[in-house]
């Protein structure tokens, strides 16, 4: 049940945050170059340049040209550093003590990295017999310290000062009517520079209606926890806090799935931590304890670093087995009627479709109702979906009429699935991730199903690692969702090395 509330209107338009975004980053890179030449100024006392022409670019004094041959690395590493700790991120609360710690972190971090490429590549070839002066870059990270925390704070403050003109705040809902909720009304409109604006209350009394348009705290009840989706969807809400501990976790979990990622965030009082997964943030709104649930499953600078991995790890996959390419195009040419490469939808993170890529191994034409069916009683959990036996079950059509004699063989090994390097390299899978989806799979997901679209599906993960077709779709899901909680570049690592021993035991079909 939910009430007609007006849907919460931005202040500002769409394009300003990522602006000030694309500002920030600009002035990153320049603060980069000018703390860098600063050290060498003012520790080796000489000029920087002599001059420039648009035919010949930068002319540098003989003495800086070992240095300015690193200046590309240090912006580069200034900008992947403060991605990593988040220092672009504008969204919510924030701490000045915290955007100091993270500002500080990224400097040394960057530092470290610029001084290990100084002594390793010495500027290329030509300066390779150079001894770069240990103090320059003591004082760039020094410079590039005070600099950016000086920049972070000032941004910040900038960003209080709008916000108590309650412009670009958060539209949010609270889910409760007790003292943690009353609470955390008055916190948010006493405090604008929070980033919250308050815009209704959900009821979660049980045995009764929700006494909609009844005013709690000055702000409207707008539904009760039913119809929180809706009342989510026409209010334009952005947040929901949850301050309610008598609410059942299973029913916030359902709710939650209901809602899927639409760019909300759920926060929940400390009190309700027996329903919390394991990937959960704690953040303070004032005096308000809250803990975030489901955050995005990889921080802004993890992504970076899983994008940059894949796209590298592809790239040279497809360099090196390129051969493969030319002798498996052959075999199902001379096999079988048809085209080399096979495309078809599937479902990728967040429910979005792209044309998935893979060898050909079944005859052209062939009917997928078999496999429709079988599908669709295998996420049931149909038990005459197994096609072994108690001891080695089996969930695979091994006997599928449509697969060609090459394409048994390709299916045997995964070189099947070599093209998807290249949806790799497109972005529309990674390396390690879970299984991608046809779309009418996914018509038959439950709820809790659906957790594993929050990341990329993977050529490979742990579902094929640990068992692949003698897992339940339960279990498969499992571990899907264990490897989106607990995901990092090392995870990863370990599932592409127990991939090979599995390609060469030829268990992967």
């Amino acid at each position: 049940m939910t009430a007609e509330v007006p849907r919460a209107a931005a202040r500002v338009p769409g394009w300003v945050v990522p602006l000030v975004k694309a500002a920030l980053l600009l002035a990153d890179a320049a603060l980069a170059v000018a703390c860098f030449c600063a050290a060498y100024a003012v520790r080796e006392g000489g000029g920087l340049l002599r001059g420039f022409s648009f035919a010949r670019g930068f002319a540098w004094e003989p003495y800086f040209e070992p240095y300015a041959a690193l200046l590309w690395f240090v912006v580069l590493v200034r900008l992947v550093s403060n991605v990593y700790y988040d220092l672009y991120r504008m969204r919510g609360e924030f701490s000045y003590l915290d955007e100091c710690v993270r500002a500080s972190r990224a400097a040394a971090v960057g530092s470290l990295l610029i001084v290990a490429w100084a002594f390793l590549y010495r500027g290329g070839f030509e300066f390779r017999a150079f001894s770069y002066a240990r103090g320059v870059f003591v004082l760039d990270f020094l410079l590039a310290l005070a600099a950016y925390t000086a920049l972070r704070l000032a941004t910040r403050a900038a960003q209080s000062a709008v916000r108590r003109r309650e412009v670009n705040l958060i539209p949010t809902l609270v889910v409760g009517r007790g003292a943690e909720a009353a609470l955390c009304v008055r916190e948010m409109r006493a405090r604008r520079e929070l980033g919250y604006r308050v815009i209704g209350v959900v009821e979660t009394g049980p045995g009764k209606d929700a006494p909609l348009g009844e005013l709690f705290e000055g702000v409207p009840v707008v539904a009760d926890v039913a119809g929180l989706p809706e009342a989510i969807r026409e209010t334009g809400a952005n947040e929901v806090i949850i301050t309610d501990p008598t609410l059942s976790g299973d029913m916030l979990f359902e709710v939650m799935m209901r809602v899927g990622r639409r760019g909300v965030e759920f926060r929940v009082a400390p009190s309700l931590f027996n329903c919390l997964p394991r990937k959960t943030e704690v953040d303070q709104i004032g005096v308000l304890p809250v803990i975030t649930l489901f955050r995005e499953p990889l921080s802004q600078g993890a992504r970076v670093v899983k994008r940059a991995f894949d796209l590298a790890a592809a790239a040279l996959a497809l360099v090196l087995l390129s051969p493969l390419w030319v002798l498996m195009a052959l075999l199902i040419k001379l096999d079988s009627k048809g085209p080399v490469l096979y495309r078809q939808e599937r479902v990728g993170m967040d429910g979005r479709i792209f044309l998935f890529l893979k060898f050909r191994t079944m005859r052209t034409g062939a009917d997928d109702r078999i496999h429709r069916e079988f599908q669709r009683q295998y996420i049931e959990g149909r038990p005459e979906t197994n096609l072994g036996d108690s001891v080695r079950p089996v969930y695979k059509l091994h006997d599928d009429p449509r697969v060609t004699r090459t394409g048994r063989w390709l299916r045997r090994t995964s070189l099947d699935e070599l093209p998807q390097l290249l949806n790799v390299l497109r972005g529309d899978m990674s390396l390690v991730g879970p299984r991608p989806p046809i779309p009418y799979e996914v018509e038959a997901y439950a709820l809790w199903h659906r957790k594993r679209l929050d990341m990329k599906p993977g050529m490979t993960g742990l579902w094929q690692v640990s068992g692949r077709n003698r897992l339940s779709f339960d279990e498969m899901v499992r571990l899907d969702l264990f490897y989106i909680e607990n995901w990092s570049l090392w995870l990863d690592l370990k599932i592409m090395l127990r991939t090979l021993p599995v390609l060469l035991r030829g268990e992967a079909y």
